[in-house]
């Protein structure tokens, strides 16, 4: 073979860790995780995010927290109460990299990749939410930046929507995700 065909990278398995250098959680705000509709398995999912959070603190990996930001006079306008993260997420803000983003990339507009770089970050954890969209964008585009993509399949979460369950969108983004765009695994598999 040429090597055109690309292989997916395989699935951690309960005996393999992975390693990764750095955090990204996207949009765990007020807004939209005590909002009108709640995330699927939202507790759960927080858990899984602040125990993420405890390892990269412990192990020294950076953590990159992502607010989406909406124009003045919106719901999620910068500084409203539906703007600030959720106040159950362990964030410090002194010591973590908060970022206010406006689109559903964590890239366009920012300067995560330059941040990223300079923290000689080469594979990343995508955790927070909304599945479809944010988490699916950041890890498409982080990709397509250079960036290894770790994907913890138990640690991002949306809402259902008028077509699909939310855990029908969360299963159908971990599996289409997987291969080619990230490393699909639990949490409870990743080491910083």
């Amino acid at each position: 073979m040429d090597g055109a065909f690309l292989l997916p990278r395989p699935l951690a398995t309960a005996r393999s860790k992975t390693m990764a250098n750095a955090l990204l959680i996207i949009d765990m705000q007020t807004g939209l995780y005590d909002g009108p509709e709640h995330p699927f398995e939202r507790e759960r999912v927080l858990g899984t995010i602040n125990q993420l959070i405890l390892r990269a603190r412990k192990a020294g990996a950076p953590i990159f927290v992502a607010r989406h930001t909406g124009p003045a006079g919106s719901p999620i306008a910068a500084g409203s109460p539906l703007w600030q993260l959720w106040h159950g997420l362990e964030v410090d803000a002194a010591r973590d990299h908060l970022f206010n983003k406006t689109r559903p990339s964590c890239f366009l507009g920012t300067e995560l990749a330059q941040q990223l770089a300079a923290a000689q970050v080469d594979e990343l954890v995508v955790v927070g939410m909304k599945t479809q969209f944010c988490i699916d964008t950041t890890c498409r585009v982080a990709v397509e930046l250079g960036f290894s993509v770790v994907l913890p399949e138990d640690g991002h979460t949306c809402m259902d929507t008028p077509t699909l369950s939310a855990q029908a969108i969360i299963e159908h983004h971990n599996a289409t995700l997987a291969g080619a765009f990230v490393k699909r695994v639990k949490a409870l598999d990743i080491e910083f």
